[in-house]
């Protein structure tokens, strides 16, 4: 993805997001811009008009860390979008292979090593899963299998993306589908600042675009996030619905991968449901016909 391109319009939305009154400062009449201008945020930032100019044109190289400060209060941006233009403007200096996640090496799909299986095998009453940057699911435990069945059974490499814009069973599946469809595209969208190297996001950001005018329309509005806890609504098609917690774990041994792990309230409809989920899929694996080795 072209550095100077991603700059230009993550400010530029950035921009045209704040409001005269929220920014503090007079709204004035016959305004032709939707947010600031641009002679605004330079004031508040305390640069010269020309010199946002430069930088809203998509130079961050040799930008100061106390100009990008400044930058972000102005258009009052909070941390994961402090965080990205931080990332741009790594980026842009050709730092970015210090920040980034390292890359896998070898041919085909990443394996988790056995003690992180094991882990995630240890967790019995709650969903739990790794993915990647690019919402690539890459580990999970049985209950996570069952959970995600429509995503995770029979697909080579399933992604949550994928899922979310391309699989009509994603619109059943989460009652609140743009609110998961705006965070998966922000997620996307931050590791697009963290790898803007990293040749399959291409790929998925190109694939999702063509086939997704619900995913293009919102991978053009430049916004990120941290994914980090909250609640979350699922309709699942064996157990009906539910309300679980989450909680998103940045795993420090491997850069670039989060552990997700729902729960439900103790004592709650969802926590039953949990249980007779976890029940049916005992019952189907112990069902499932085993292969030996030759």
């Amino acid at each position: 993805m072209d550095n100077r391109e991603e700059v230009r319009e993550f400010l530029t939305s950035r921009r045209a997001k704040i409001t005269p009154d929220r920014a503090g400062l007079p709204a004035g009449s016959r305004r032709r811009v939707p947010g600031l201008r641009r002679s605004e945020v330079a004031a508040l930032a305390d640069v010269s008009v020309e010199y946002y100019a430069k930088l809203e044109r998509g130079n961050l190289a040799g930008v100061s860390p106390a100009v990008l400060e400044s930058v972000a209060r102005a258009l009052l941006l909070d941390d994961a979008e402090r965080a990205h233009l931080l990332r741009l403007a790594q980026a842009a200096d050709g730092s970015d292979s210090l920040t980034r996640p390292r890359r896998r090496r070898g041919k085909g799909r990443w394996t988790p090593h056995r003690s992180l299986q094991w882990t995630l095998d240890a967790i019995t009453t709650g969903p739990a899963f790794v993915r990647n940057g690019r919402m690539d699911v890459v580990a999970a435990n049985r209950l996570a299998r069952a959970f995600y069945s429509d995503l995770l059974n029979g697909t080579p490499q399933p992604n949550l993306a994928r899922f979310n814009f391309l699989d009509p069973a994603s619109r059943r599946f989460y009652p609140d589908w743009d609110a998961f469809a705006d965070v998966c595209v922000a997620i996307l969208r931050t590791e697009a600042g963290r790898d803007p190297h990293d040749r399959d996001l291409h790929d998925l950001v190109g694939e999702l675009s063509t086939r997704s005018e619900e995913f293009r329309s919102r991978w053009g509005a430049h916004d990120v996030r941290r994914h980090g806890t909250g609640t979350k609504r699922f309709h699942h098609p064996t157990v009906g619905a539910l309300t679980l917690a989450y909680e998103g774990l940045e795993m420090t041994a491997e850069p670039g991968l989060t552990l997700t792990i729902y729960t439900a309230e103790p004592g709650s409809a969802s926590e039953e449901a949990l249980r007779l989920l976890a029940s049916w899929s005992a019952t189907e694996e112990a069902a499932a016909p085993r292969t030996t080795g030759g």
